[in-house]
């Protein structure tokens, strides 16, 4: 259970990171709320998962989900450009969080 609120936690990442890019610098007032109340479930996920996980893996999981995601996001939803290093970037961060999860103790 722990592994899928840090996941939901992750998502919500990505969420607000978006919602921070609509708001324009919090000029905004609808962008900025989802921002806002995205950040304080995403932390709250976090900080229950991390009952059962440990710091070292579920800040960095948290933190990697959410920057491939909105690395995603960026990319297929604003346009942003797409080159190889990037690709490479994207996929370490996801082999990071596959050998992550492999090898935390249960």
């Amino acid at each position: 259970m722990a592994w899928v609120l840090l996941l939901a936690a992750g998502l919500l990442e990505i969420v607000w990171a978006f919602a921070m890019k609509l708001s324009e610098g919090f000029t905004r007032v609808g962008p900025a709320t989802v921002t806002l109340l995205a950040m304080l479930a995403s932390v709250g996920l976090l900080s229950i998962s991390m009952r059962a996980l440990p710091l070292s893996t579920a800040y960095p999981v948290w933190t990697g989900v959410g920057a491939f995601g909105t690395f995603v996001v960026g990319v297929v939803v604003l346009g942003e450009p797409l080159t190889a290093g990037r690709v490479v970037a994207a996929v370490l961060i996801v082999a990071g969080l596959i050998l992550m999860r492999l090898t935390t103790p249960a």
